[in-house]
């Protein structure tokens, strides 16, 4: 096989490092992304049924697709396993988020800040039920893009409610 489809080596993804983005999904369902290093991201859920929630250092698997595009996958504790493109060069995402029935029964229970709860998310996990899986496939556009540099800790540091007032003005959230 060829050298093109072996691993992502890190000088591919690394024009997507300490991006900081902010998409809506079609369905109105509103994320705000830190690419905080090869291996981890910060994120806020600004809208949706899991609207509320932020993440710090979810550790994912990156690769670059193609000039401007990389795909970020992940599995949650909470069971819920996700894969996104981002195409920064035309400003769309596609995602596929694929949620564990108990979210979608009681999705107030991962609101919040999650890794204060880390335990309790594996917990529910573990509890289920897991199917029917909710599958939420759909595209979104890209709004806002910053370039924040590596492992800022400030980038996604509080939940979307605690963000400042001017905030949504000036990144196009909400």
């Amino acid at each position: 096989m060829s050298d093109r489809f072996e691993s992502t080596r890190p000088a591919e993804i690394a024009p997507f490092i300490g991006k900081h983005i902010i998409y809506t999904y079609a369905n109105g369902w509103q994320y705000e992304m830190y690419f905080k290093n090869e291996r981890t991201i910060d994120y806020r859920v600004h809208g949706g049924i899991v609207g509320g929630r932020w993440v710090k250092g979810q550790e994912v698997h990156m690769v670059r697709l193609a000039e401007g595009v990389v795909k970020i996958s992940w599995n949650e504790p909470t069971g819920t396993c996700v894969s996104v493109a981002y195409n920064l060069n035309e400003r769309i995402a596609h995602g596929a988020t694929f949620f564990p029935r108990w979210i979608e029964l009681d999705p107030k229970k991962i609101i919040g800040f999650q890794n204060e709860k880390i335990a309790l998310m594996q917990d529910y996990r573990d509890t289920g039920p897991t199917y029917p899986i909710l599958l939420v496939d759909e595209f979104a556009e890209i709004t806002f893009v910053e370039n924040c540099g590596r492992d800022d800790e400030s980038v996604i540091s509080c939940a979307p409610e605690d963000l400042p007032s001017d905030y949504a003005a000036r990144r196009n959230v909400g």
